[in-house]
């Protein structure tokens, strides 16, 4: 893609697939609700609608982007726990009866609107160590204002399907999913005294998804929990609860690569003339596809893809060297720096780099700031996934 005037990304579908069939492997009590905000991709979101998935809508537009794909509203959560009014009437429009909150305001507003939602009480249990933490924003305390909650939900007369949480994204602290199964267990045991017989419970998000990584130990973790705390139907006397998650980063991160072109550069120079210090423009940045260096707090990777060696003789017989450099997106603003503290070779005008793991947060968020396009998708998949899709 050398000398492409605007970035690229391809993404492999097939690679969502796997993704769908290991984690119904490693955690099969735990049905997938694929978080849509991390990645809006109308090809990923059939997909996933073909393979059974359900889907965490957090807006109205969010739901419909489902809906089209022939998804029932039944395999919706509307997961904010502060929703604007006419996405609540949306949701009744729609019958996604399914949503969270965790406010006594939020509980009212429902209500009066949409009195036949079947809601789902979000409580906070914070991973110690996350990629994005969310307790500061959603989530109640679950010893004291679940309980509270919970008895303003029965006095008003509205049902209450389970309980849900979310330890942050990009969770790096599988103990704590135990942890917040068993606070969600004791509100069971709680909201039963009130005579609710509650039949759900949502353990939000936090799936790692970047290559090289694998949900392996919070499996571990959630399924020895849910035996401990929600035993399936026959065992141990258990009531039956459906167990669903909202991933997002875990199905797509890997399976999208952008690839940017080097479009200018500047060279900075020591007393005696070498180079200190490079700077290479490229064709995408942080109000681009990178905005999730500001917002998701990630950090990229830069892989060389070609070179166009001013001395090409020289480039087939001997390595290049390496120059310390910094990568900048295309803007006008100085904030707009991708990655810095960098030894790369000496890149010319119209050569490629590649960052993989770029499928979260990314693409879905991306702004055309100072006219620059937002990046086109290039897809690509086996045999046997495209016939899903079809």
């Amino acid at each position: 893609m050398g000398g492409q005037d605007e970035a690229l990304f391809v993404c492999n579908l097939t690679d969502v697939a796997h993704k769908f069939v290991n984690w119904c492997t490693k955690m099969p009590r735990v049905r997938p609700f694929y978080a849509v905000k991390c990645n809006d991709d109308d090809n990923v979101i059939r997909l996933l609608a073909r393979l059974g998935a359900g889907f965490d809508c957090a807006s109205r537009a969010e739901i419909n982007a489902v809906l089209k794909h022939g998804v029932t509203p039944d395999r919706i959560i509307f997961a904010n726990p502060a929703k604007p009014a006419s996405h609540i009437r949306h949701a009744a429009a729609t019958n996604t009866r399914l949503m969270t909150f965790d406010s006594t305001v939020e509980l009212e507003k429902i209500r009066q609107i949409y009195p036949d939602a079947q809601l789902v009480l979000r409580i906070r249990c914070d991973a110690k160590k996350a990629q994005c933490p969310l307790g500061d924003k959603f989530g109640c305390d679950p010893k004291v204002e679940a309980p509270l909650l919970l008895v303003n939900a029965k006095n008003l007369g509205m049902s209450v399907a389970g309980i849900s949480f979310h330890v942050g994204s990009g969770c790096r602290d599988p103990p704590v999913y135990r942890k917040a199964i068993a606070q969600a267990r004791e509100l069971f045991d709680y909201a039963r005294t009130l005579g609710y017989r509650m039949s759900l419970l949502d353990i939000g998000g936090g799936f790692p998804g970047d290559t090289g990584t694998d949900i392996g130990v919070i499996a571990d973790v959630v399924n020895a929990a849910l035996d401990d705390y929600f035993p399936e139907v026959g065992a141990e006397g258990g009531d039956f609860v459906e167990v669903i998650a909202e991933p997002g980063r875990y199905f797509v991160s890997s399976a999208y690569t952008i690839g940017v072109t080097v479009h200018s550069k500047n060279e900075h120079l020591e007393s005696d003339g070498n180079v200190a210090h490079v700077k290479f423009f490229v064709n995408d940045g942080v109000y681009g596809s990178f905005n999730c260096i500001l917002y998701d707090h990630q950090v990229v990777t830069p892989h060389v893809l070609a070179r166009k060696a001013a001395d090409e003789e020289a480039a087939a017989t001997e390595a290049q060297p390496l120059v310390k450099c910094s990568i900048w997106g295309p803007s006008c603003d100085g904030l707009d720096k991708i990655c810095d503290n960098l030894q790369l070779p000496n890149l010319a005008i119209g050569d490629a780099i590649l960052f993989p793991n770029m499928g979260a947060y990314t693409i879905a968020i991306a702004s055309p700031f100072n006219g620059f396009p937002i990046p086109k998708v290039l897809y690509f998949a086996q045999h046997d996934t495209c016939a899903i899709m079809e």
